[in-house]
């Protein structure tokens, strides 16, 4: 996989869906402003502003919280046009790279979205690289619903419920990721994993 992806890459494939118009009519059609979605969102005014501008690529966590706000799927923002079916392929060249965070200097993990061009989706999926870290150097974070992870390669510790769980290759783990968990490669070579996850159950 590869570490980095152009900006004009990202920008020619997100331009076919208009994230920001889409999130900028969710915030109208609640009549927010960009200072009261902030406060929902724990996102600044100018961030805001620049994603609804398309000035920015948003990141996959940032359009978690704003969908969480506005209790949509983030297939909401990738839906381009209505499908006919259900069967759709997203090419190896077309995937996006998700990373923990662009102002992370030393992320944790890189997920990408494996079936973004699909909408009414009832799970999301990743393939996602670890690079090794020390102990301590990863951040716990969580989300409504489950998830699955299946090791392709190397090694990853899951930390989850206050305790340490070693994942090697063909490996599997099941959780509730409401609770704070958090991912750490622990082989030199990048852990490759399949990640799942579902939506909460209503």
């Amino acid at each position: 996989m590869k570490s980095e992806t152009s900006k004009a890459t990202i920008d020619r494939i997100l331009s076919v869906y208009d994230i920001g118009k889409k999130l900028q009519q969710l915030r109208l059609k609640k009549k927010l402003g960009l200072v009261e979605l902030g406060k929902h969102t724990g996102l600044s005014p100018s961030l805001l502003s620049q994603l609804e501008n398309g000035k920015l690529v948003p990141t996959l966590p940032t359009l978690a919280r704003i969908a969480m706000v506005f209790d949509v799927g983030l297939d909401y923002f990738f839906a381009s046009r209505p499908r006919k079916s259900l069967f759709s392929i997203v090419r190896a060249a077309e995937r996006i790279v998700f990373p923990e965070s662009p102002a992370e200097p030393k992320p944790s993990y890189e997920f990408e979205c494996l079936a973004f061009s699909v909408q009414d989706k009832s799970l999301q999926a990743y393939l996602a690289v670890f690079p090794w870290r020390e102990p301590g150097e990863t951040r716990p974070h969580f989300h409504p619903g489950a998830e699955f992870i299946f090791m392709l390669e190397g090694t990853l510790v899951v930390h989850c419920h206050g305790e340490d769980y070693e994942l090697r290759t063909g490996d599997s783990a099941y959780f509730d990721a409401s609770e704070p968990h958090s991912y750490r490669g622990a082989s030199r070579k990048p852990a490759r994993a399949v990640v799942i996850t579902t939506p909460p159950r209503t």
